[in-house]
């Protein structure tokens, strides 16, 4: 018996490079290609070597950007190139979804869309871009088959603004290693002491500017090290020129390789985690499944994917004293409690399942 078809579409692409969308589709592609026939569509501006396959899925490259305002033209060709010839189709985000009332009537393909936390409430958009993408919202969770939240927070709120259940499924970690610090230490001459790490995005409801503030005013004797991707945006460049100066702060460009971005969060003193907007962040699971003690900034989200047993802050203040008595919290139960719900709650191959589970549930 033939495989179905399932196209998967609303990322940059794969080999995934950088983000929790492209990490959630190169760790499905493992085990998906066993039950499904599978398609990925790709910016083609970001994969100049254009693969024409990749663990077993069908790559589509399309010519537009995959990012910001755009995303919307681009999920949009990407609906319109397989709504006819796809059983499923997993939409990742909501940006595109504007065309799925349209092409409903005339698919038989089951349209999940995945709706990435509340993508409206970021701090990022202005007020038309958030009008938008709440319509959007509202448009995926009516018109789609099914909805996916990866997070229970997120699976309220789409009960209680929508009244319509979601299919919970979180992400997945164990695809991060410890990595030995030994062999980098030339590279990165802190390894060998205590250090706060971060690796994000840098968008204002990261709260990145927070962290670096409160990391210039607390002198505790450790530096504080982040891995982002600065000249995104002006944003991003003004607290770069203001905090690469500052001597307790270590500021990186992306790190793509695996192992190097392992090896820096994985011998860490504390992993400093500021999101404020979204569902389950892959950096936060994948923190976890580390074993690292985390600090995270106290919203439902993060207090659900670390079922409360991380450190939280509200505030700068709050922060701020969390720093200063860094040296005498309790990391180790802290390490062992978050490691072991890692492990139980975020393997990729559990992940799988579900998704399977999830889309022959719908038929």
């Amino acid at each position: 018996m033939s495989k179905r078809k399932l196209a998967i579409l609303g990322i940059v692409g794969v080999p995934a490079n950088y983000g929790g969308f492209e990490t959630l589709v190169e760790n499905l592609l493992d085990l998906l290609p066993k039950y499904f026939d599978i398609t990925v569509f790709c910016e083609s501006k970001s994969y100049p070597e254009k693969l024409d396959t990749y663990k077993e899925a069908r790559l589509v490259y399309l010519d537009q950007k995959a990012n910001g305002a755009s995303s919307i033209i681009y999920d949009s060709i990407s609906l319109l190139k397989t709504y006819r010839n796809q059983d499923y189709i997993l939409l990742l985000g909501v940006s595109g979804a504007i065309m799925i009332p349209f092409l409903r009537p005339f698919t038989k393909a089951k349209i999940i869309t995945h709706i990435d936390g509340l993508e409206w409430k970021r701090d990022k958009w202005g007020f038309f871009a958030k009008r938008f993408l709440k319509f959007s919202e509202a448009l995926a969770v009516r018109f789609s088959h099914g909805v996916v939240a990866d997070n229970k927070h997120i699976q309220d709120y789409v009960e209680e603004e929508y009244g319509k259940d979601s299919f919970l499924i979180a992400y997945g970690a164990n695809h991060v290693n410890a990595v030995e610090p030994i062999a980098y230490q030339k590279k990165f001459s802190f390894l060998g002491s205590p250090y706060v790490f971060t690796v994000c995005r840098i968008e204002p409801e990261n709260n990145v500017e927070m962290q670096l503030r409160a990391f210039k005013e607390c002198e505790i004797g450790m530096p504080y090290v982040v891995v982002g991707n600065w000249n995104a945006n002006d944003y991003g460049m003004k607290l770069y020129q203001e905090y690469s100066k500052v001597k307790n702060i270590i500021l990186y460009n992306p790190i793509y390789e695996m192992e190097e971005l392992n090896v820096l969060r994985s011998n860490c003193f504390f992993y400093l985690h500021g999101h404020s907007a979204g569902g389950t962040n892959p950096s936060l699971v994948e923190a976890m499944y580390l074993g690292l003690p985390v600090i995270a900034y106290g919203v439902n989200y993060n207090r659900e994917t670390t079922f409360g047993k991380a450190l939280y802050f509200n505030s700068f203040e709050e922060l701020k004293a969390l720093l200063f008595q860094i040296r005498t919290l309790d990391r180790d139960q802290m390490k062992e409690d978050l490691s072991k719900l890692a492990k139980k709650n975020y393997s990729w191959k559990a992940i799988t399942k579900k998704y399977v589970a999830m889309l022959e549930s719908l038929g």
